[in-house]
């Protein structure tokens, strides 16, 4: 007999997540985990809070110790090369900075790493995810984002809906910002969902996308960790972003119900044959 062929696969680029614990399966961690695995990456996870939530409402939010925090991810670092860091919520100002310091440590030695930076501030109900004010709690990691993912009441909430989407995209910016992909899901619901990008050097595409007739739970930590795995790929900027959309969108258009409420996204390899 022939000895058996090694099927074991190819390291693949390693992740690094911050992110809440939602038990329902829905968003936060457990959207992240699967997304980025689904794209071929591994998923290094550091919970910043437990969650008490469905999917439909957020009932308590319980920041872990930011040492606690650092002390999980100072192992993870020291021990794996780390392509690309996603983060989501932080659960307070605290753990915020120290995220940050993390990230500066990272970026001593990988000056490039890529950090996309989802600033949820609420879920799609209104509930709060902070146990500080949403906004001021995610201050100190505007200045480490590579891309930051904004929908558009966080946009409004962060910069001021008196702006464009130029100038909000310019005000991320000026905060340390390289990119900003602002998502237009919470636009007007007869128009399809517009998502526009805005990077260096007056770089901008803008992406038209059918909008679905549902509400989904963690479709925005979808996307965010689907270009999260996309970059640690080696994939630019604009390319990524364009690839991280067709893999949320077929999530969206895949989605299922567990109860009456938000859908989840069915985050699963996206093959060739099935790209929008």
């Amino acid at each position: 007999m022939n000895p058996p062929v090694n099927a074991y696969r190819a390291a693949p680029p390693c992740v690094l997540v911050f992110s809440g614990f939602d038990p329902s399966g829905g968003a936060g961690m457990q959207a992240d985990i699967p997304a980025i695995s689904a794209l071929g990456c591994h998923p290094l996870s550091v919970p910043t809070a437990l969650t008490v939530q469905d999917n439909v409402s957020v009932f308590a939010v319980h920041p872990l110790d930011a040492e606690l925090i650092r002390h999980q991810a100072q192992v993870l670092i020291d021990r794996f090369e780390i392509r690309a860091v996603k983060l989501g919520i932080a659960g307070n100002r605290r753990n915020a900075e120290t995220i940050a310091e993390l990230i500066l440590q990272l970026r001593a030695h990988q000056p490039d790493l890529p950090v996309v930076f989802d600033p949820v501030l609420a879920n799609g109900k209104g509930d709060r995810l902070s146990t500080d004010d949403a906004a001021l709690a995610i201050e100190p990691l505007h200045a480490v984002a590579t891309v930051i993912t904004p929908n558009l009441n966080e946009a409004n909430r962060l910069c001021g809906s008196e702006y464009t989407p130029e100038q909000q995209a310019g005000i991320f910016m000026q905060r340390g910002c390289k990119h900003v992909l602002l998502k237009g899901g919470h636009g007007p619901q007869y128009q399809d969902v517009v998502n526009r990008w805005f990077g260096p050097d007056g770089a901008c595409e803008a992406w038209s996308w059918r909008r679905l007739p549902d509400e989904f739970h963690g479709s925005g930590c979808t996307l965010a960790a689907a270009l999260s795995a996309q970059l640690a790929q080696g994939l630019a900027m604009r390319d990524a972003i364009a690839a991280a959309q067709a893999y949320c969108q077929h999530a969206l258009e895949t989605s299922y119900a567990i109860a009456a409420g938000q859908r989840i996204p069915n985050r699963v390899p996206l093959y060739a044959g099935e790209k929008k």
